[in-house]
């Protein structure tokens, strides 16, 4: 029977001697690493030295650069001020509010509670939880507001007391608004406007649309009733 042959015991110590080799080596990389940064920081600090100029310039065109953009951007909101202060819209007639699509007429909506001095937003969507337009007035109240618009104005189907129900259980809750407004370029039904007196809904029709869009008065001197300001100022 062949006897083993034993392991040989000069292979044993090359493993630790191997590991100190490799870690010798990353040393010596790192160092070299570090001393290619050093020269090329310096390198750096020498050209600037010497061409100080350069960068001093590219900063003074730089900010140069960020004033023009920040003027040109308040100059485009306050002409955005202006034109919604001149803001008029009429319900008739071409461009009118009665031919706009549900959608246009949204968007008019919040145009005109800006055009008030409001910050607001058109959120109407998919799952807007019965809120169209979002819009917080110069006295601190928030208004959520649901736009109703009819292709037949007069002669077509009013507003049903459903949109008032709809309205009544998501603006508070899921809104934080103070006040519930409806808004339509037609009218509404008898029993809307009774629950909406009762619960303090705000319905604005179309008499009431036409002196908010054309005259230029702010929506709180139209409809009778508003919550009184958070900080107790009056309108």
């Amino acid at each position: 029977m062949a006897s083993r042959r034993p392991p040989a015991r000069g292979r044993r110590g090359r493993g630790p001697a191997r590991r100190d080799d490799a870690t010798w080596l990353v040393y010596g990389l790192l160092a070299l690493l570090a001393l290619l940064a050093f020269s090329a920081a310096a390198t750096v600090l020498r050209w600037l030295a010497a061409n100080w100029w350069i960068p001093v310039a590219a900063a003074l065109v730089a900010g140069g650069v960020a004033l023009a953009v920040l003027r040109n951007r308040a100059l485009a909101a306050r002409e955005h001020r202006l034109r919604a202060a001149r803001l008029r819209l009429a319900l008739s007639g071409p461009g009118g509010i009665d031919h706009m699509t549900p959608d246009a007429f949204e968007f008019a909506v919040r145009d005109l509670l800006e055009r008030d001095g409001c910050r607001a937003r058109k959120v109407g969507r998919a799952n807007d939880q019965s809120v169209d337009v979002l819009a917080e007035d110069p006295t601190g109240r928030r208004w959520a507001v649901q736009c109703k618009h009819k292709r037949d104005p007069v002669g077509g189907k009013p507003v049903g007391v459903g949109v008032l129900y709809a309205l009544a259980g998501t603006y508070q809750r899921a809104h934080r608004a103070q006040v519930a407004v409806v808004v339509t370029n037609g009218r509404f039904s008898r029993e809307a406007h009774r629950w909406g007196n009762e619960q303090g809904i705000h319905l604005v029709d179309r008499t009431a649309l036409a002196r908010w869009a054309a005259d230029g008065r702010p929506l709180w001197n139209v409809l009778p009733r508003v919550p009184a300001p958070r900080d107790g100022r009056r309108n």
